[in-house]
């Protein structure tokens, strides 16, 4: 009977423990004042296709047409930006 209870004192310890690093884990991962901007930069060119307006498209394909940029924001649907 006395292993059986410190079985379970084991147990109660193991899983308040388990408790305390969930929180911390969330309160030092998950913070609303976290930042997570972040910059991207190119040392190469990024080359931009020609495209024709009437050929198809998916959503976040880029493209160029007559010196004008065109992004896909919908499926089959150009946007000048």
């Amino acid at each position: 009977m006395a292993t059986e209870n410190n079985y379970q004192e084991q147990i109660d310890k193991l899983r308040q423990d388990l408790d305390d690093l969930t929180a911390e884990m969330y309160r030092n991962n998950f913070s609303a004042s976290q930042d997570f901007n972040k910059a991207s930069n190119f040392t190469t060119k990024l080359k931009i296709p020609k495209i024709s307006l009437s050929q198809n498209c998916e959503v976040g394909e880029i493209g160029e047409n007559s010196g004008k940029l065109y992004l896909c924001s919908a499926t089959n649907v150009w946007t000048e930006k």
